[in-house]
């Protein structure tokens, strides 16, 4: 309630605003974010083989940020990038085990830029919360279109979809689509601009590609492995082309539409390129590192920013530090939207680097980390940056302006700087400590969503090394371990729990492979025999209002255990009395 207060209070101030300033509409504006394209993943930037002449165009007349910056994995830069913040601000450093859901408080940019007026839509890979309150249609988008999870094909999304001709979920609901994913995000995006060019805009289109799987239609692959490149990375350069060719088709929509002027177009990848193997087709812009690496080449990224009538053009670089959480406030001061004073960013506008060739900008220190486990550990794959220096895991110092490849250590000689840059963390990191042990809790017996279907992908776990929870193939050999998810009860009642080895739009023989079942939730520990073929089996339970802990097993008959990796939950009404 009081973030919608917020909300409603901050619109009025955002419309006062803009009635008070020069009368021109603000732009529309268009973020495109490819998923573990590198910087060297493009031929502006010097790759040898690889073609991408859109986005070559786009470079040549964008204002290019050159040392930008992205989280090393994908659902913390999408949170830091939404919200303006560090992600681990707000309950983000992990792609996986219930750490990558943006926490229910945060306001997004989609909240910020439609309470100032915009339209807003999605068109692609959210990756913060499947469930309400987190799916982008309970934070500020309008228009969905988006897979499940982190990924096409993994648990969270359709069972067997194959990035062609797939099921995606429009507003809540799952639609079956024409075509390859890619065009299918492109070709959505461009419908919503058709349909709301009356009114400014916002177009977030979060890809999926280049990421694993690597899968693409075979016209953009064979003219890589006609150079006699290795499948699999003329897939990864196939997905590329794709992206590049969609970009070309929607600056045209948008100057036939007269659009293009006005309209601010952001490119951009979420992190890195995953690690492979040396060929004669590899390039990393003399980078060290990849994709969830706390070196150069795992978070620095590309960032064009085109906006002619804003004077936002003209291929020019901007060498300053800067990052993903800029983006935000950078957006407000361009749209003329006041900055809420409720939010404190972590973020500055860029707005004075992207408008003058000699901007008043004051240096910084920012800092990038990848724990990737349940609770963040210190130094865990971190990078402390400044414009001059690198300190990589609390230990390595790289000075980026004689050695930009990092491959020189300068820690001994240069251990002021190393002193000064670990004061930097460790007040970050202190000011971060308090909510580590908190949790996003999925919301079960909501209105907005009733039934839930819960995955595995959001068991939360303390193992030590990563539950394989994304992989539809752990789950077919029923190899899945366990964990736990951490819920909401929003009504008081009674409730039907039903575990499956399976979905329920998964084909094919979903016997249980289980002879009992338990359940613990909310102070009850209940189980259930597996009755021969059962496909499911059921709970029954009456639960009060309030936070609840959720464990599953299904046990074989040697006793072996496992989680029950989807678990449907329904509020069926009040508690009888």
């Amino acid at each position: 309630m009081k973030r919608l207060l917020f909300l409603a209070l901050w619109t009025f101030a955002a419309v006062a605003a803009q009635a008070a300033g020069t009368g021109a509409r603000p732009p529309n504006i268009i973020l495109i974010l490819a998923d573990d394209q590198g910087y060297g993943d493009l031929g502006c930037h010097g790759h040898p083989c690889l073609k991408t002449p859109a986005l070559d165009a786009l470079h040549r007349e964008s204002v290019r940020l050159t040392n930008f910056h992205m989280d090393p994995t994908c659902a913390p830069t999408r949170a830091a990038l939404l919200t303006g913040k560090y992600a681990t601000r707000v309950g983000v450093w992990h792609t996986l085990q219930g750490r990558s859901i943006l926490r229910r408080e945060e306001t997004t940019m989609a909240e910020l830029l439609r309470a100032g007026g915009y339209r807003t839509g999605i068109f692609g890979k959210w990756h913060l919360g499947d469930n309400y309150p987190y799916r982008p249609e309970d934070r500020g988008f309008q228009e969905v279109v988006i897979h499940g999870g982190a990924g096409v094909g993994q648990n969270p999304d359709y069972w067997g979809n194959t990035y062609f001709d797939d099921h995606y979920r429009r507003n809540g609901r799952w639609e079956k689509f024409d075509g390859y994913c890619t065009d299918v995000w492109f070709r959505e995006a461009t419908r919503f601009i058709d349909r709301n060019q009356a009114a400014p805009f916002f177009c977030y289109v979060p890809l999926n590609a280049p990421h694993f799987w690597h899968r693409a239609p075979e016209k953009y692959v064979k003219p890589y492995l006609a150079l006699g490149m290795d499948p699999d990375r003329a897939l990864y350069f196939g997905m590329i082309a794709c992206i590049d060719e969609n970009v070309g088709r929607l600056r045209e929509r948008l100057a036939e539409l007269g659009l293009q002027d006005n309209t601010l177009l952001i490119y951009s990848s979420d992190n890195g390129p995953m690690p492979s193997k040396e060929s004669p087709f590899s390039f990393n812009a003399g980078m060290r590192g990849a994709k969830g690496g706390p070196y150069e080449n795992g978070h620095r990224l590309p960032c064009f920013l085109s906006w002619p009538a804003g004077g936002i053009s003209g291929g020019r670089d901007v060498p300053q530090l800067t990052a993903h959480f800029d983006l935000l406030p950078t957006l407000l001061e361009l749209c003329g939207l006041p900055a809420p004073a409720r939010i404190a960013f972590d973020g500055r506008s860029l707005a004075p680097l992207l408008r003058g060739p000699k901007p008043e900008w004051r240096e910084r220190t920012l800092i990038v980390h990848n724990p990737r486990v349940e609770r963040p550990q210190k130094w865990l794959r971190s990078a402390v940056m400044s414009e001059r220096w690198r300190l990589v895991n609390g230990r390595e110092l790289y000075d980026l302006r004689a050695d930009p490849g990092q491959k020189h250590d300068v820690a001994a000689t240069e251990a002021d700087v190393v002193q000064r840059l670990r004061l930097e963390y460790e007040k970050w990191w202190d000011a971060l400590t308090p909510r580590f042990d908190e949790s996003a809790e999925l919301s079960i017996g909501a209105p907005e969503e009733n039934p839930v279907k819960l995955t595995c992908h959001d068991w939360h776990s303390v193992r030590a090394r990563e539950l394989a929870t994304w992989n539809p193939q752990v789950i077919l050999d029923r190899e899945q371990d366990n964990g736990w998810w951490t819920l909401r009860v929003e009504r008081a009642g009674t409730y039907t729990f039903r575990l499956q080895d399976l979905p329920d739009e998964a084909p094919g023989d979903k016997r249980l492979q289980a002879v009992r079942a338990r359940l613990k939730i909310g102070g009850l520990d209940l189980q259930e025999a597996v009755g021969s073929g059962a496909t499911s089996v059921m709970f029954t339970a009456t639960l009060p209002a309030g936070p609840a802990r959720m464990d599953t097993w299904l046990i074989k008959d040697d006793g072996a255990m496992r989680g029950a990796p989807f678990v449907y939950v329904e509020w069926t009404g009040p508690e009888q009395r």
